[in-house]
């Protein structure tokens, strides 16, 4: 087993401000979002038209002040870009609603609106002419998605097939506005280092701590797959991945190969103040071996959702050392540690999608990270990754990483 000392240069992340949700402004300047978009997207020649995507509730009802607030960030943004479209070097910026799939990572509808003024309270406040969504992928290079519910998955198969590159903001909140200001330089050469180590790798062993007392364990699989890195920057057409970004995460092998997928264990996820402990097999979670209304309520979800139980992804979050801290939403929490997915994967390249739910409403790729404030009685003992020749190198200890 190998475990090599920090590399010289992440010590450079210790002189950056530490940032913390009160902090925050309300949104970026005009400035700010245009040299994010700079940053972000690496202008390439074929880059005329970029667009804001946002979903929008069908009902009043269904409304919450976060997404209100979401909504509004998304005007400013386009208000913002489009008084900078000489920077952008673009002809044009839209900004496009749609409504509500109201579950994280299901398809999109077939049309969305482009609008001109703020976006309304409710999908049926909209007049103007609906337009395909395939029409906008053929038309647009550019996406910027901060959504209430999650369209990576979709954005991220439609990438491949149009040839366009897409930052997707989930849940995104002013509390995240900070997370927009680090270095994605230095970022995405950590998440790139990450990917070094996790490409070679056939398995990765994980051992959890619950209570600083009881031990388990859960092998990954890790064969067939590649990783990818999430580390802010999207050089390439036909690429999206979430924005804020800071992570580098890979599917364990499904078993779609006819070969028994190795992934097995005991896997523990703690819901408020309980710990589950899922039963891991084959990549799937088959059934809960704990007790507690949680417990139940875990192993109901499996019978009646068995995709969810779905080994969706390994992620290696690494923003921590950038002084940032969770503030209660995945999309910047989950770039924070290690975290575990469960449900679709087959827009990381896995085979879970839509067909393995019951229904569009169903599908979901869930999160769960192991950090001191998001899961306070479980801790990372440690993690192995295992290469082809038997060799193991130790990537995390006690939460921290070794490689760094």
């Amino acid at each position: 087993m190998l475990i090599r000392p920090r590399l010289a240069w992440i010590n450079r992340i210790g002189t950056q401000q530490k940032f913390s949700p009160g902090d925050c402004m309300q949104s970026l300047s005009r400035e700010e979002i245009v040299q994010l978009i700079q940053a972000v997207f690496p202008k390439m020649k074929t880059d005329r038209k970029m667009a804001i995507l946002v979903d929008v509730p069908n009902s009043a009802a269904s409304d919450t002040p976060d997404w209100a607030i979401r909504r509004q960030i998304a005007y400013e943004w386009y208000q913002a870009l489009q008084d900078g479209l000489s920077d952008l070097q673009f002809d044009a910026v839209f900004l496009f609603a749609y409504p509500s799939v109201d579950s994280n990572n299901a398809d999109l509808p077939e049309h969305a609106y482009s609008l001109f003024s703020p976006v309304p309270k409710v999908i049926s406040d909209i007049s103007q002419t609906k337009t395909t969504f395939v029409e906008i992928f053929s038309s647009h290079q550019i996406f910027l998605a901060p959504t209430q519910f999650s369209a990576t998955a979709p954005l991220k198969v439609n990438a491949k097939k149009y040839g366009f590159r897409a930052a997707t903001m989930p849940g995104f909140s002013p509390a995240m506005i900070p997370a927009l200001r680090i270095d994605y330089g230095l970022v995405n050469q950590r998440c790139q280092l990450m990917k070094e180590k996790l490409d070679p790798a056939i398995a990765a062993n994980v051992r959890f701590l619950v209570d600083g007392a009881d031990e388990y364990h859960v092998h990954f699989d890790l064969r067939f797959r590649s990783s990818h890195a999430s580390g802010g920057r999207f050089p390439d057409p036909g690429t999206a991945g979430n924005l804020p970004s800071g992570e580098t995460y890979i599917v364990p092998y499904e078993g779609e190969r006819g070969e028994k997928s190795q992934t097995n264990g005991t896997l523990p996820v703690q819901f408020g103040e309980q710990v589950v402990l899922f039963e891991i097999n084959a990549n799937r979670a088959i059934g809960v071996l704990s007790k507690g209304s949680m417990s139940e309520k875990q192993a109901a979800y499996l019978q009646r959702e068995p995709a969810y139980g779905n080994m969706a992804e390994l992620g290696f979050g690494i923003l921590s050392d950038f002084g940032l801290e969770p503030i209660g939403a995945i999309l910047l929490d989950e770039k924070l540690a290690f975290h575990i997915a469960f449900g679709r994967s087959d827009h990381f390249d896995g085979v879970t999608g839509p067909d393995k739910f019951s229904s569009p409403q169903a599908v979901v790729h869930i999160d769960y990270i192991y950090s001191a404030k998001t899961q306070n009685r479980i801790s990372i003992s440690s993690i192995d990754l295992v290469y082809p020749d038997g060799e193991e190198e130790r990537i995390i200890q006690k939460n921290q990483y070794m490689i760094f």
